[in-house]
């Protein structure tokens, strides 16, 4: 395959392509292989394709009308590696995901219902459910807003996503060891999945702080905590139900750290190589609802609000992102709501 229709759109903090699932190969070689030399992966700059050099600009959304019964599209998302020969699927990404109700309605596979659209949407990489509320005024996707969100410049359309049943998507669980705490490395973690999976722990335990910035993450500095965290992230990867997690994007380190600027806890994440320059949405939902995990690291550190219906705002360090967890009784997470932005950028053909 040489080319393919494409959207190229900024969803959240992230951006990729968006593609129709009948105008890639059906073959998942084919795909593959065409996917990666449309980003040009493998290249640490990959100069030879629409890939920025960095996880957060090398993704892919590939969107089908769903035949599911209440569902309107089915989403899957892929990461392409930048400096591998890698295309997986083994993650969601909530970030792409808000571009792709937008998408969804530009394709024609959703119709305009007022200055508002609801897209309900299957992401096939967890079995899990997202409504998402478009703005779409004057019978189009409208772009155009005030809404802000950190990590993004200017200000945009709102586009409101609530996260349903998302608790233990990849593995089976929210607490996929039963345990709020395992000991990994001699490191206190909570290895938990609200959407993504995720092992989180205090920074301090790792030899960081929890407030630096991603250009200090990545330093030779701090190679040696880096290498206790991906320690940590291999270990894990078993206990998660996830197999041998080496060449896989999962699970997601997320340091944790008391709130630095009014919010209910400080971040820092690892995606799971790289510093994130901010944090994934289903990862700041897994991380809020870790927070509420008796007993956890993050619990330890976060400052959390009373009541059934709980706003967090988890820093990171771009910013934050406000996360609004709904409780029951008992104090278990039974839905996550939040708010990102997206943007088309292009739209025409892209080639392999």
């Amino acid at each position: 395959m040489t080319s393919s229709p494409c959207m190229w759109m900024r969803g959240g903090t992230s951006k990729g392509g968006y593609f129709l699932a009948d105008d890639l190969p059906a073959s998942l070689e084919e795909r593959d292989a065409f996917l990666l030399s449309v980003m040009g992966s493998p290249d640490p700059r990959q100069i030879d394709g629409m890939g920025g050099a960095d996880p957060l600009t090398s993704k892919v959304a590939i969107v089908r009308k769903s035949l599911r019964e209440g569902i309107d599209v089915d989403y899957l998302f892929l990461q392409v590696f930048v400096d591998q020969a890698i295309v997986s699927d083994s993650q969601n990404c909530g970030n792409i995901l808000a571009g792709g109700g937008p998408f969804a309605i530009e394709r024609e596979l959703v119709a305009i219902t007022g200055d508002e659209t609801r897209v309900t949407i299957w992401m096939e990489n967890t079995g899990q459910v997202a409504v998402e509320t478009v703005r779409t005024s004057g019978g189009t996707v409208r772009y155009d807003g005030d809404a802000r969100i950190d990590g993004v410049p200017g200000t945009h359309a709102p586009i409101a996503i609530e996260f349903r049943d998302t608790a233990g998507s990849s593995c089976g669980a929210l607490l996929p060891t039963g345990n709020p705490v395992d000991q990994i490395e001699g490191v206190a973690c909570t290895l938990i999945d609200n959407g993504m999976p995720c092992v989180v722990f205090r920074a301090e335990e790792v030899g960081a702080t929890g407030y630096e910035s991603r250009e200090e993450l990545e330093s030779e500095a701090l190679a040696p905590v880096r290498a206790k965290i991906e320690a940590i992230r291999l270990a894990a990867g078993p206990l998660m139900n996830l197999g041998d997690v080496a060449e896989k994007s999962v699970p997601k380190m997320t340091l944790v750290a008391p709130p630095a600027n009014g919010g209910a806890v400080t971040t820092r994440v690892f995606i799971p190589k790289r510093a994130h320059a901010s944090i994934g949405v289903l990862g700041a939902v897994t991380a809020a609802t870790a927070c509420l995990v008796e007993g956890s690291p993050a619990a330890a550190v976060a400052v959390v609000p009373e009541g059934r219906r709980k706003t967090l705002s988890v820093e990171h360090p771009s910013g934050e992102m406000t996360c609004v967890l709904e409780t029951d009784e008992d104090g278990a997470v039974t839905s996550a709501a939040l708010l990102r932005t997206a943007r088309k950028l292009m739209d025409g053909m892209v080639f392999g």
